[in-house]
């Protein structure tokens, strides 16, 4: 028995790396530097070429692509021209341009999308190294901003309240062996996961333990493992702490109360009214989907949820999600960091530019995926790319394109 499984699974791996090689040979068909000027892309998509590993293997493009005059693909969204005047405009073009060229740091600087929409309208698109026009590109953390707004939607569609937010997150999960858990998760509510601030705490120990065998975090199992191991729960407000704990809560708690499963839910409630179609959603040990990350998204898609944000949950002219609930995801809920805030999975921060005070809600991923939303200026960017850490856009790419889009 044991020399045939070796032997599937060394087939396995045959296989796996075979279909890479094959994928890799097709997705130099296509790239940068069209004569037609259409974005680059690969050629013959289907889903099941859709994924972190074979993300991976995307050949790095021969230039950059960069065009202030996006085309329409009748995806969703507005197309426009970049129609900044002078020196503005050029300050825009050498940043896009910049970020295509090699990076000082190894680990850093390795963009593969840029994308502007201002005033509603694609302005400026553009692809590096490995981005493409129809690939998604995997997220990590902003994978829980969009699991927010999953929640956002069940609250639109009449299945939770905002006043629901409030209540314990157990009174949810009916498969919960009560009698294990630990003093105090009876007191946890969404209102505070979704904050980072559940105050489940699992030590080293415990968490290797909890994740060695994943048979046993099937279902609502996954929410009783964090849910019996945390330290007691301190009363509110409790302190803020990076975890994923607290997402994985909140997707249990969505499967729990949207009709079917959270995954239908969120294809075809959430996403599919947005055109959002070619994407992929990691499955977690649960069977439901990832929260913490593990999703991944077109960058034109990651700008529907940037313009949804900014339009206060409106899409295509109807309410997508509450308003309520959009403006407190992004408000500044709780403290990280001097000039960091967070709200329902959601970042927050305000950047003074010559004395004026511009405020933001971002969604961030490790690697460098990030919706940038600047409602005061009716400007939303995203980005996405392969660096180990956050990379440096965080930082620098506000102060520049907020004084590029100001008068």
């Amino acid at each position: 028995m044991n020399g045939l499984i070796r032997t599937m699974q060394k087939l396995k791996t045959i296989t796996h790396s075979f279909a890479l090689c094959i994928f890799a040979s097709f997705l130099t068909a296509k790239d940068a530097g069209n004569a037609n000027g259409l974005a680059p892309e690969v050629v013959d998509l289907t889903a099941e070429d859709v994924s972190f590993q074979l993300e991976k293997e995307l050949p790095y493009l021969d230039q950059p692509f960069i065009t202030t005059q996006p085309q329409d693909l009748e995806d969703g969204l507005v197309v426009g021209s970049l129609d900044l005047k002078g020196s503005k405009k050029d300050r825009v073009l050498a940043y896009a341009k910049k970020l295509g060229q090699p990076a000082s740091k190894p680990k850093a600087g390795k963009i593969d999308s840029l994308l502007i929409a201002h005033r509603g309208k694609l302005v400026l698109e553009a692809y590096y190294r490995r981005g493409r026009v129809n690939y998604p590109h995997y997220q990590m953390s902003i994978t829980k901003s969009y699991t927010a707004y999953a929640v956002g939607r069940a609250i639109q569609l009449g299945h939770l309240t905002m006043k629901d937010l409030h209540k314990p997150v157990v009174s949810y999960l009916k498969d919960l062996d009560v009698s294990k858990l630990a003093k105090g998760v009876d007191k946890i509510t969404l209102h505070q996961a979704m904050q980072m601030r559940s105050g489940i705490r699992l030590s080293k120990g415990r968490l290797h333990n909890v994740v060695r065998q994943p048979s046993l975090l099937v279902g609502q199992k996954q929410a009783q493992a964090y849910l019996q191991h945390s330290q007691p729960i301190q009363p509110a407000p409790r302190e803020f702490k990076y975890q994923s704990s607290d997402p994985v809560l909140t997707m249990q708690v969505l499967e729990t109360v949207v009709p079917g499963t959270a995954e239908q839910f969120i294809r075809e409630q959430l996403l599919k009214p947005m055109q959002i179609t070619n994407y992929h959603w990691q499955e977690d040990l649960s069977g439901f989907p990832k929260s913490a990350a593990g999703s991944s998204f077109l960058s034109r898609d990651m700008m529907k949820m940037g313009l949804l944000t900014l339009n206060g949950g409106k899409w295509d002219g109807k309410q997508h999600l509450p308003k309520e609930f959009v403006k407190t995801a992004t408000s500044p809920l709780v403290r990280t960091r001097p000039s960091n805030h967070y709200g329902y999975f959601w970042w927050s921060q305000n950047h003074e530019i010559n004395g004026v005070q511009y405020p933001s809600a971002q969604g961030r991923g490790a690697g460098g995926q990030f919706i940038f939303v600047f409602p005061t200026i009716d400007l939303v960017v995203t980005a996405t790319a392969h660096n180990q850490g956050m990379g440096t856009m965080l930082w620098e790419l506000p102060e520049l394109l907020i004084s590029a889009f100001t008068s």
